[in-house]
């Protein structure tokens, strides 16, 4: 899957620690593509690998009924054995040009970067997309360190592939990042930690997307 900078606008990170003792991960993803997000990463840190490949299953099958695309964070092997859209990779997970070796040229890297330095390296060594955060305080990363609005916007004056924000961001304050030449936004919280997910997840979309034309 070639990636739509599109489709970029509203991305979704799952994270179980959300979840209700009665719901499953892709009943709640689910809500979350009904109300509008474009696109859908996995992300696990703590399960075991049976499982984490049973649930990539279940969301890849998800997201492909619905036309979204779906990457896994971090986990290469696992993207490769599902036939992933994709990866998403840190600064201290595997060099982009390693992954871009393992995944081939069709599927989609994401590649998280808090420098223009990283992020020129990123685009150089293949990634297609950039996550630039933490733009706003989060408390879903321990390490993430803060990015101003300052280099947000830096980066994407530097790359020509599409930059999202990440790191704490709200419906409360995505408008705050208008003017920076961001193709949309990735959350947890404000999509999962919501009552109604699937109505914040309309709410949240309107507002990026007047975010982003501004």
């Amino acid at each position: 899957m070639k990636l739509d900078k599109n489709s970029l606008l509203l991305y979704a990170v799952t994270d179980r620690h959300w979840l209700k003792p009665e719901e499953r991960l892709v009943d709640v993803v689910e809500q979350a593509i009904k109300g509008g997000a474009t696109f859908i990463q996995l992300r696990e840190k703590n399960l075991n690998e049976q499982s984490f490949l049973e649930e990539a299953v279940e969301l890849k099958t998800l997201c492909a009924k619905y036309h979204v695309p779906f990457v896994i964070n971090d986990n290469v092997e696992i993207a490769l054995k599902i036939d992933a859209d994709g990866v998403h990779v840190g600064q201290s997970d595997m060099e982009t040009l390693d992954v871009r070796a393992k995944l081939g040229p069709n599927k989609i890297i994401g590649v998280s970067a808090q420098t223009v330095e990283q992020a020129i390296l990123a685009q150089q060594h293949g990634a297609d997309y950039l996550g630039v955060g933490a733009v706003f305080p989060t408390e879903s990363k321990d390490d993430a360190d803060d990015v101003s609005h300052e280099t947000l916007k830096a980066i994407c004056e530097a790359v020509d592939i599409p930059v999202i924000a990440i790191g704490g961001i709200t419906y409360e304050n995505v408008e705050q990042l208008s003017g920076n030449g961001l193709s949309g936004i990735a959350v947890i919280s404000a999509i999962f930690g919501q009552e109604d997910i699937k109505e914040a997840t309309t709410q949240l979309k309107l507002k990026t997307e007047i975010m982003v034309k501004k």
